[in-house]
């Protein structure tokens, strides 16, 4: 082992989190951690409205590699401590009959109750016990940051109360990834207006039993079940890890939805579903296209092994199993960034978005055509942030920005350098 490799860590630990309802096995948060052993700055990410750890794998390695004094922290939310990922350790033949041959554990809502009480304050509470892991009694510095649904959770963590002491006390500066509050995703057709009775409405719905959400999985056609999308993606990218050329082992087994007639590979089907060409714009990358007999060929700025790598876990995955309905109604109930009558409904506590006092690095791709940077703007008017770095790419997907190579990614380019240039934050 050389000296380089003796200070680099790359691992996936457990962090205690907040006593919550629910089981012990669930009150504990994963972290995928890479980097360097004596970093004095760790970089702590959250993913997407599915995004899980695994997400990250790219985006950690890449700038961490850049540097000499960086960790990253990628974050599994709590809710995927019920997801059931056991077989994925095992060959992908053997995963493949267990997930689509419905021998997995299914999380059903009935059983699942406790996790209408996740919302918002438990996910920060958790993240808070991240961020003290990763400052180390202080002698690390944290910067928090997040992807899309994971930038709204950074920015509100910054505006939280903590029993008296705001969350951007914390920090040593904040990055703001495709997303955040206020207007920042109208650019991609989402506008939140949540009335007060509409929130008790879908409240009581999530108290009731709707506990997660399928959206994903709908949307994209690959079932009806939370889970769906998850396992196939997963699959997909197994089998494409371990023979990518051979006869796509899933092809007659996707929904109907998104099946094609022509002839695939393993990797060929992992491109189909992942084709900037014709998947959702949420979900897609600029991988390279289809070959005439089936098989992948990359091009453009992210590579289909890239993807693969991030997907296939076993732990962490890339993608969230149970996203949870009273998270993503906690965020839309905060888009406005402030207090107010539906936030003091659902307990939401946010009165230091005005006081923010940390740098913000803010980036975004062509998917919110320019909303991100503009509520990031507002953020920062709004507030005492001493600097905005914000950065566009309009040619990069939503996700090519956490697998693009570096030399194609101005996302990864800039963020380093913002993180270069961060100031120490005094004691």
């Amino acid at each position: 082992m050389t000296q380089d490799q003796q200070d680099w860590i790359e691992s996936y630990e457990l962090v205690q989190g907040v006593q919550a309802a629910g089981p012990a096995h669930a009150q504990q948060v994963g972290v995928l951690k890479i980097g360097r052993t004596n970093a004095r700055r760790v970089l702590v990410l959250l993913g997407g409205r599915e995004g899980g750890a695994g997400v990250f794998k790219h985006t950690a390695r890449s700038l961490a590699g850049a540097s000499d004094d960086l960790q990253v922290w990628a974050v599994d939310r709590r809710e995927q401590n019920l997801a059931d990922l056991s077989a994925f350790a095992d060959a992908p033949e053997q995963a493949t009959e267990y997930y689509l041959g419905g021998h997995y554990q299914v999380q059903e809502p009935t059983e699942s109750l406790y996790a209408a009480q996740w919302g918002l304050e438990v996910l920060v509470e958790d993240l808070r016990r991240v961020v003290m892991a990763a400052s180390d009694g202080g002698r690390r510095e944290v910067v928090l940051g997040g992807v899309s649904v994971g930038a709204s959770i950074a920015l509100l963590y910054a505006a939280w109360d903590f029993d008296g002491t705001p969350g951007y006390r914390d920090l040593a500066g904040l990055a703001v990834v495709d997303g955040g509050v206020h207007n920042a995703y109208s650019g991609a057709g989402m506008e939140f207006d949540l009335p007060i009775e509409a929130a008790k409405g879908w409240l009581a719905a999530i108290e009731g039993g709707a506990v997660f959400e399928d959206f994903t999985s709908t949307t994209i056609g690959l079932g009806d079940r939370p889970e769906s999308a998850a396992v196939f993606f997963q699959l997909a990218a197994q089998h494409a890890l371990a023979d990518p050329d051979g006869p796509a082992v899933l092809a007659d087994r996707l929904p109907e939805a998104v099946r094609t007639d022509r002839k695939l590979t393993n990797a060929g089907l992992l491109g189909w579903l992942v084709d900037a060409t014709h998947a959702h714009p949420s979900y897609s990358v600029n991988a390279g296209r289809l070959a005439d007999s089936g098989a992948w060929i990359d091009g453009g700025p992210v590579q289909l092994a890239t993807v693969a790598d991030a997907f296939a876990g076993p732990r962490p995955g890339a993608w969230v199993w149970y996203t949870l309905n009273r998270v993503m109604l906690d965020l839309v109930a905060a888009i406005d960034f402030a207090e107010n009558d539906l936030t003091e409904m659902l307990g939401l506590r946010l009165p230091h978005g005005k006081d923010i006092d940390v740098p913000l690095y803010t980036f975004q791709s062509g998917l919110t055509n320019g909303t991100t940077g503009q509520a990031a703007a507002t953020v920062t008017a709004g507030s005492r942030i001493p600097q905005l770095s914000l950065h566009s790419d309009p040619a990069l997907t939503h996700q090519d920005i956490v697998y693009a190579r570096w030399e194609d990614n101005r996302f990864l380019q800039t963020l380093s350098q913002f993180l270069g240039d961060l100031p120490r934050r005094a004691n």
